[in-house]
This record gives structure tokens, sequence and C-alpha cells, in this order.
């Protein structure tokens, strides 16, 4: 790969975004001008990890960023920056807890067992008002606005600019839509393996929230910024390749809806350990009033509420479309895009080496029926049942590390003792009279 400053002067790139994603899944930088970018790449530019969601103290020595060129986004909507991510250094080791490098390690475990993940996500998101208490869009209040053309049509702009500089960056988007939420809306582009998703997804996260603002909007992935509207999802189309002939493991045209052994044995891995999963698949307490929620105003959640598979069916955590796929649809839009890659191959790789059974395939629509099938595993209820699970995790210790586990259990609990302090309404409404 040529210099970083060689590319910059090739492409007209006056400073460059050196980025990283900490565990809590927030996007840090430091604007680096082309001018010094090789000797910033060279020794890496510095953060102090304190000042970030690491688990760290101030005492603890500076983490640099090591850009990787691979990764050079040139902004579509202000081409003379570049947005760069890498690896993180800390007194010349690797930054355990790194999304990132946790994904890594996971992968390369991956290719130890010869094969290679291969993934698509579809991130909904609400446009909203700037102060964020409200749609963007008066005239958007249908019940059952999905796929509403009029009011896909009044953002026409955003969605353009979104999907025009998709079609820039080769990702090859397909389609874009009005999701069932009024204000949210939902683009696809093709899938790619693990890592590469990963850093699309997260980039894609700030192009979207730059271009609403862009536009005097505001873009949230929030999984539940309105409670009588559906949730963001973060759907994850998953498929196995292997590394040594090429072909998709998953696909097997005389296997149970088109997916080999081993797929089921990956889905298996997923079902085993749904529970922990969902600290890093729905990170936040507002998670919880996305997967466990009340019908909304189109009448349904879209959101999943058990531990259950099925086919073409989207009231289950696991959805099988097609052939040689499946669709992990537990997610949220506050997903770390990292962590969750990792969670997903982790539990996958832990279902193909123990061959675990994922039970019965449940062809019913959990919303209206699912009382009527015995001993189905219901999600945590809320995100300290989610941590409690999580922590208990063996396989996510092995895959993510004992040290990532612990940093990421200790600042989620830090969130969840933060919000049983705060006082509510509805607390003071239901209780001053007791």
């Amino acid at each position: 790969m040529a210099p970083l400053g060689t590319t910059a002067k090739e492409k007209g790139i006056k400073y460059f975004l050196i980025s990283f994603v900490d565990l809590f899944g927030t996007m840090r930088a430091k604007i680096v001008p082309a001018t010094a970018i090789d000797s910033v790449a060279k020794s890496g530019a510095g953060f102090a990890g304190f000042a970030t969601w690491f688990d760290m103290t101030p005492a603890h020595p500076d983490i640099l960023v090591s850009p990787d060129p691979e990764t050079v986004i040139q902004l579509p909507w202000k081409p003379e920056v570049a947005w760069v991510t890498g690896d993180l250094i800390m007194d010349g080791k690797p930054v355990a807890q790194n999304p990132r490098q946790v994904l890594k390690r996971v992968v390369a475990a991956a290719a130890a067992d010869g094969v290679e993940m291969k993934t698509g996500v579809e991130c909904e998101y609400f446009l909203i008002a700037p102060d964020g208490k409200s749609i963007s869009d008066a005239a958007d209040f249908q019940a059952k606005p999905c796929y509403d053309q009029q009011a896909l049509m009044r953002r026409y702009e955003i969605i353009k600019e979104i999907c025009d500089s998709m079609i820039a960056l080769g990702w090859n988007p397909y389609q874009n839509d009005h999701e069932d939420a009024n204000g949210q809306f939902e683009m696809n582009w093709d899938y790619d393996t693990a890592l590469r998703t990963a850093d699309k997804h997260a980039f894609f996260k700030f192009m979207v929230k730059s271009i609403a603002e862009k536009h005097g909007l505001r873009a949230t992935f929030m999984p539940k910024p309105f409670a009588n509207l559906t949730g963001n999802g973060c759907h994850a189309h998953v498929s196995l390749w292997s590394t040594k002939t090429g072909k998709n493991v998953f696909d097997n045209p005389e296997g149970e809806l088109g997916l080999s052994q081993e797929a089921y044995h990956f889905i298996g891995g997923l079902i085993h350990s749904a529970a922990s999963l969902t600290a890093i698949t729905n990170p936040t307490v507002n998670s919880y009033k996305r997967i466990n929620a009340p019908p909304t105003t189109s009448g349904a959640t879209w959101s999943p509420n058990t531990i259950s598979y099925a086919g073409n069916n989207r009231t289950h955590m696991i959805r099988i479309p097609d052939a040689g796929r499946f669709e992990f649809r537990l997610a949220d839009g506050a997903a770390n895009p990292y962590l969750l890659q990792a969670a997903l191959l982790a539990a996958g790789l832990d279902g193909l080496r123990n061959k675990r059974d994922p039970g019965k395939r449940l062809d019913i629509n959990m919303y209206t029926d699912g009382h009527t099938v015995k001993d189905v595993k219901r999600l945590p209820l809320n995100l300290l049942d989610a941590l409690r699970s999580f922590e208990t995790s063996e396989m996510l210790k092995a895959a993510f590390g004992v040290e990532t586990v612990a940093a990421y259990a200790k600042l989620r609990h830090a969130d969840w003792n933060d919000y049983a302090r705060h006082l509510t309404d509805w607390e003071r409404q239901t209780t001053l009279d007791c």
C-alpha cells in the first residue's frame, strides 16, 4: 500500500480523520493534516484511554492508533477529508478490549477452522428534529407507514445523497425504503467479510448522521426513541464460507430450507448463547423497550421476544428467508458494529465445534401463539439480566478475552446503575400517594 501522504496527494485529501470505536460503539477521532499524516501514521495518533469507554484510568499511557491504509474512505460529501481506522496499541502491545481487534481475533480463530463469515447488515434509523423530541416530517403520520412512497420521496434529497455516497464508495447499495415507523428508514448494501462489514457499518452511522446534519436534521439509531413506534433494528444476514474451496458452507440444496447441517449447528450456537449475546446485540437500557415491547401503532414491533428460529417468519430471533443464509433479527441500532460481528461469529463457531442442536423450528406467529409452546426461552427483560448472563459466558470469555468481558460488563453495569438512580415521572405519578 502507498503511504497515506501519497494517497492524499493523488486524491486531493487535505485532512484525515484517524478514528476508532470504543466499547460502547462511540466513534472517536482526531483530525490530522495530510502534511503530517505519514509521521503520525508511523508513530500512531495518541489518545487518552480514560477519556473514552475502555475502562481505563488517567494513569494509563496513551492509546496509539495505527491507521490501516486499506480502510481509508474519502468522504463523498466532503472529499478533502478521509476517514481511516486501524488497531490500537498501548505500551507496545495491542489494546485487548479494542472492539476491532476483538473481532480480528475471532476472525483469526475462524480462519484456523478453515471458515470465514460473511454478513450484511440492515441499519434502521430515524430522521428526527434537531431537538430530538419528534420525527422531522409532520406529514408522516400513517398508522402503517412502511414503504410509504410519499414520505420516502419527501426525504429524497437525504436518501439520495447517502445512497450516491455508497455507490461512489463501491458498496453496491441495492434498495432504500421507508420503514415501519413514522420517520424511519433503512438502506441496504452488499454483504462482505465480517471485518469489512463492521468497518462499513461504523462508517455508515457516521455518514448518515453527517448528511442528516448537513440537511438541517438529525439521524438516530437509538433502539426505541419513541414509545409508540417500531424501534431501530440492525438485522444481520449471515453465511459461512470455506477458506479452502471458496464455497458457502451453509448452502445445501438437499438440506432443510436449503441449509446444511453446519448451518444448523451455527444457529444452535446462537440459540445456546442468546441470553449472553443480548448484552452485546442489545447493549443499552433503552434496547429492552424494543425487544420486550407491546404492539406499536403499526400493529407489531417486528422485534423478537423469544429465543427461537423459523423459516421465512419475522416474529422469531432467527429467520431463514432463503437457501444458504439466515437472518439474525435480535440486534438493534445501538450495537457496537465490531462486537456484533464478533459475538455472532464466536457463538456460531461454538455451535460448530460442539455440534449444538438448535432444537425444533417453530413455524408459528410468536406474537400471537408463542404462549402455546412449552419450554421456549424468552430473551432477557432488561440490561441487568443480560449482563448477568454475559458475565458468566465461558464461550465469550474465551473468544473476547477475560479482560474485555470484565471491562465491558463493568462499564455497562455503571450504565444500569446510573439509570436505576434516575427518578421518573411515572414513579411519581404511581407512588406519591402510597
